[in-house]
């Protein structure tokens, strides 16, 4: 697994809903509660910016057509049938990691 800064820690403010760039991934980074969450950054469904949305109890929200994904977890609500990709998250003294995994962690 490669890891990526993301975020200094400076930029930390939380709650906060932002897009960035993990190695070739586009990431929307979700901090609620003093812990900062990544999941893919386009709605599964239309392909809308989720990073554009809104985060309320725990789910994060489309803006296109309101589909709602559980940060933690990437599980759409009941009856969606769809979810966005997680990625594991570090903040380390300097900054905030995401973890994307290379072509290499599937075959070794």
């Amino acid at each position: 697994m490669n890891w990526h800064k993301v975020l200094d820690n400076s930029d930390l403010k939380y709650p906060f809903i932002s897009k960035v760039k993990a190695g070739s991934k586009i990431i929307c980074l979700v901090g609620v509660d003093n812990e900062v969450y990544a999941l893919a950054a386009k709605c599964p469904h239309a392909g809308a910016d989720i990073s554009q949305g809104w985060c309320t109890d725990g789910k994060l929200t489309c803006p296109f057509h309101r589909y709602g994904y559980d940060i933690k977890t990437g599980r759409g609500n009941p009856g969606q049938g769809d979810y966005l990709q997680t990625y594991p998250v570090a903040v380390r003294e300097d900054g905030v990691y995401v973890g994307v995994k290379s072509i290499w962690d599937i075959f070794g």
